[in-house]
């Protein structure tokens, strides 16, 4: 799909300065939002909305389906009855995400805001139309939201979600058992209902706001499902588990830039043929939902869908794997026949053949570049603005690198000459220089991260891939957005051209 020349900014909703101990859905939202219409951005850029599991990560979720209730407002829970105001009147924001407060503090009160509106009722005036909304949402999302219920519920309950080590009648979901669990546990079922429908409804709230100034969400789906989620313990067949329900092959990359062992990720692998006799259903159900979340979709490590790295399962590092081939185009004809064309964009990063650029173009998706990889040497220059096609998403640089200030305190003189060769002298502030080199270019889409706009250094990194700990932690500082940085970035778009909404249609909104 071709989008008109536009830009934006990419920005965690767990990063953003909002009451509390992490990043919500709530004023800080709509203020980023405000920031962005001010600046002429219009694409905001969100990592994963899905519920998280162990260490945090939007690409470790517990569902492909759920939204992260840890991303719900409380305020605006208050302002919608479901909660005294004064219960969450004295949360404070941190400096950084404080993930065990989310667990221990937010949780708790998201909870006992969602049983509040259960014990109202439909027949409270107050939330009649809430409650007709939820009774619509129970309904049209009952092919993935009752079992991600019970998938919470019994994490819950056993303290773990490696349903793996669930007892063996819940581990297999006998029919009995499900039964039971409805039947014993209909008020935790509801919560959980109720939490997932509070997220939908306050995340179309801002999308809506998002619109009105044609900024436009773009959204990630991670390739893969991780082991402890509602997706594999629903639908084991898909994957490649053995008989005892436990991995065979996992998901990973080889050894490359950012780690000499490669990346174990430890998601299982897709059965792909049996999914293709089943029609891709599951795919096309996954990304109906994704373009109910977001405007545009990012196909996070595209190049899996031509080959994958098979890894065996009991291997401790991703050295030992294979490639072997994916769906191909099969999958991306089967979902343009469900869902009609599609505004993907495909994150064409790493280890990129010839097959999987073929695989792309004949999909008709844009594919990334990221010019902090342009000046590793001359094979490294299809990062670099004067290679790009149009027919592409240029960043500085990602979720997955240091920011661009502190790659730059960290590059070596041969990388900081090759960058000064390129955009002049930047005096140590490589920043701007490197927005304006993208957002000049001929790419499609130019992405800044939040961080580099406010030029921060590798304190502010979002994630080190192949380490474990301490990451996903960074938010935005309160009064982060100025007008300064907004009328810089305006500037910038209109003189660049990139002005627009990145969806809309004929010449005129090209503006080339």
């Amino acid at each position: 799909m071709d989008f008109a020349r536009s830009s934006g900014v990419l920005l965690h909703v767990a990063s953003l300065p909002s009451r509390g101990p992490i990043g919500d859905l709530g004023p800080a939202a709509y203020e980023f939002v405000e920031f962005l219409a001010a600046a002429k951005q219009h694409v905001w850029q969100v990592l994963p909305l899905c519920p998280t599991g162990y260490g945090n990560s939007p690409y470790a979720g517990t569902s492909a389906f759920a939204g992260n209730p840890n991303l719900i407002s409380l305020e605006l829970l208050a302002d919608w009855e479901w909660i005294a105001r004064e219960r969450v009147a004295k949360a404070s924001g941190g400096a950084l995400v404080d993930y065990g407060a989310v667990e221990n503090e937010k949780l708790p009160l998201l909870r006992e805001a969602a049983r509040n509106f259960l014990d109202r009722g439909p027949s409270d005036p107050k939330l009649a139309e809430q409650w007709q909304a939820f009774a619509a949402f129970c309904a049209a999302e009952a092919h993935w939201l009752n079992d991600f219920a019970m998938y919470a519920v019994l994490r819950d309950m056993h303290g773990t979600g490696a349903w793996t080590h669930w007892p063996e009648s819940v581990r297999r979901r006998e029919t009995e058992a499900l039964k039971a669990l409805v039947a014993g546990h209909g008020r935790e079922l509801a919560v959980e209902q109720a939490l997932q429908f509070a997220f939908s409804l306050q995340w179309n709230q801002l999308r809506n706001a998002a619109a009105r100034s044609a900024i436009r969400v773009l959204g990630d789906i991670a390739i893969f499902v991780s082991m402890d989620s509602a997706d594999v313990w629903t639908h084991p067949g898909i994957f490649e588990l053995d008989e005892e329900l436990r991995p065979v092959h996992v998901a990973g990359v080889p050894p490359d830039y950012f780690s000499a062992t490669g990346q174990r990720w430890g998601n299982p692998l897709y059965r792909w043929d049996v999914l293709a006799e089943l029609g891709y259903s599951w795919w096309v159900d996954r990304v109906r939902r994704s373009c109910q979340l977001y405007d545009i979709v990012r196909l996070d490590h595209f190049r899996g869908f031509e080959g994958y790295w098979s890894i065996p399962a009991s291997e401790e590092t991703a050295v030992h794997g294979e490639w072997v081939k994916g769906p191909g185009m099969a999958l991306f004809s089967a979902l343009e026949a469900a869902l009609g064309p599609l505004p993907l964009v495909a994150e064409d990063l790493g280890l990129i053949t010839p097959a999987v650029d073929a695989l792309r173009l004949e999909a008709g998706m844009p594919g990334m570049k990221v010019m902090q990889f342009g000046f590793g040497g001359k094979g490294a220059h299809p990062h670099l603005p004067h290679r790009y096609t149009r027919g592409t998403v240029a960043y500085t640089g990602t979720h997955d690198n240091d920011t661009t200030q502190g790659w730059w305190n960290r590059a070596k003189e041969q990388e900081r000459a090759a960058v000064e060769a390129y955009v002049g002298p930047v005096a140590d502030r490589p920043v701007w220089p490197l927005i304006r080199a993208i957002e000049v270019s001929v790419a499609e889409i130019a992405i800044a991260p939040a961080q580099d706009l406010l030029e921060l250094g590798d304190e502010a990194r979002m994630n080190t891939p192949a380490v474990a700990g301490g990451n996903w932690g960074w938010r935005a500082a309160q009064g982060a957005w100025t007008a300064e940085i907004a009328e810089r970035l305006a500037a910038l778009a209109e003189v660049t051209d990139r002005q627009n909404d990145p969806l809309a249609k004929g010449d005129a909104a090209q503006a080339e």
